[in-house]
Order: structure tokens, then C-alpha cells, then sequence
């Protein structure tokens, strides 16, 4: 085995079909709406080096926390995680501080700029989001726009609701309700 070995687990949970991918221990991804077959495109699109072994074993810890997450019963992720291996230094640099955002809470992707750093970079901020490889456990989900709307989200805006439903961020949508 390399470093460049990721181990991946397909699971179902309360959000549908997901994968997790574990390099030497650590989480390195996390998506959602996975196939029965790691996608090339989302191989490519975080680690396009990465030599994948499906009969490894997975993280169980990431299941079953995610499990307690989504059945309101885990406010706080304690898995060792490894962002070294996607996206460039500011991509990592913009996930740190989505760590540092608190269960419930919301920040700007301009509130994000400033954090960093960066006040200029708003859409680089986003652009970072979007390339996040750790879906939920590094809580992208909790950007929002400027004016309190909500934008872009990788597994979808109605998956970003219901995050930040379960978070008591948001309340319910009616029966009926569309975004």
C-alpha cells in the first residue's frame, strides 16, 4: 500500500446513497447520491493519483456518526480527517474555517473571506465550497449568501435545507412548500 491507497465504504443512511474514502486511517471524502461504483469523475475530480482499494477496510466511525448527526443525536464530528490530498492551499485553508463554524450557526461566503483573510476572494470562497471533498463533516452546508438565501450546494439545495433543519438553522418547509 502508497499513501496514494484511498479505501472507500458505500453506505445508505437518511440522506440516500453515499461514500466515504479513508487514506491511512483518516476521512478524505465524504459524498452523497454515490453510485454502487466509485464515479471516475468524482475519482478525477479529488484525487486523480489515488489508487483505490475497495476491499479495505472502511471508517466505521464516520457511519455511525454520521447516523447519530442526521437522527439529531451528534452536534460535533470527532474523526480524524485528511484534506492534504484535495484542492490547492486556499481550498484547504477555506475548509479549516468551515470546521470553526458551530452546529446551528450560518456564515456569509463573505463572512468566510474575511475569516481567511481574504475579503476580496467572496467567489473563490464559494468556488472552495463547491470543491469541498468532506461533505456534512466539513459543514459547507452552513454557507449561505449575504442576504440569508440559500445557494449552491453539492448535494443539492434541498439536502442543504434539511442540514440546516436538523441544525434548528431553519424551520420546516409546509407540506407542499418548494425552495
Amino acid at each position: 500500500m502508497t499513501d496514494r491507497t484511498l479505501h472507500y465504504d458505500l453506505f445508505e443512511d437518511a440522506l440516500g446513497s453515499a461514500v466515504s474514502v479513508a487514506r491511512g486511517g483518516r476521512l478524505a471524502g465524504l459524498a452523497h447520491h454515490a453510485t454502487r461504483e466509485l464515479s471516475d469523475e468524482y475519482r478525477a475530480r479529488f484525487w486523480p493519483l489515488a489508487v483505490f482499494d475497495p476491499d479495505a477496510e472502511p471508517l466505521p466511525a464516520v457511519r455511525a456518526q454520521l447516523a447519530e448527526y442526521l437522527a439529531g443525536r451528534r452536534r460535533d464530528f470527532d474523526l480524524p480527517l485528511d484534506l492534504t490530498g484535495a484542492g490547492t492551499e486556499f481550498q484547504r485553508l477555506c475548509w479549516k474555517e468551515l470546521l470553526r463554524i458551530p452546529f446551528g450557526e450560518t456564515r456569509s461566503y463573505g463572512e468566510l473571506a474575511q475569516r481567511i483573510g481574504r475579503p476580496a476572494a467572496v467567489r473563490a470562497v464559494g468556488q472552495a465550497n463547491h470543491n469541498n471533498p468532506i461533505g456534512v463533516i466539513v459543514p459547507c452546508h452552513r454557507v449561505i449568501g449575504a442576504d440569508g438565501s440559500l445557494t449552491g450546494y453539492g448535494g443539492g439545495l434541498p439536502m442543504k435545507r434539511a442540514l440546516l433543519e436538523l441544525e434548528g438553522v431553519l424551520p420546516p418547509l409546509l407540506p407542499g412548500a418548494r425552495l
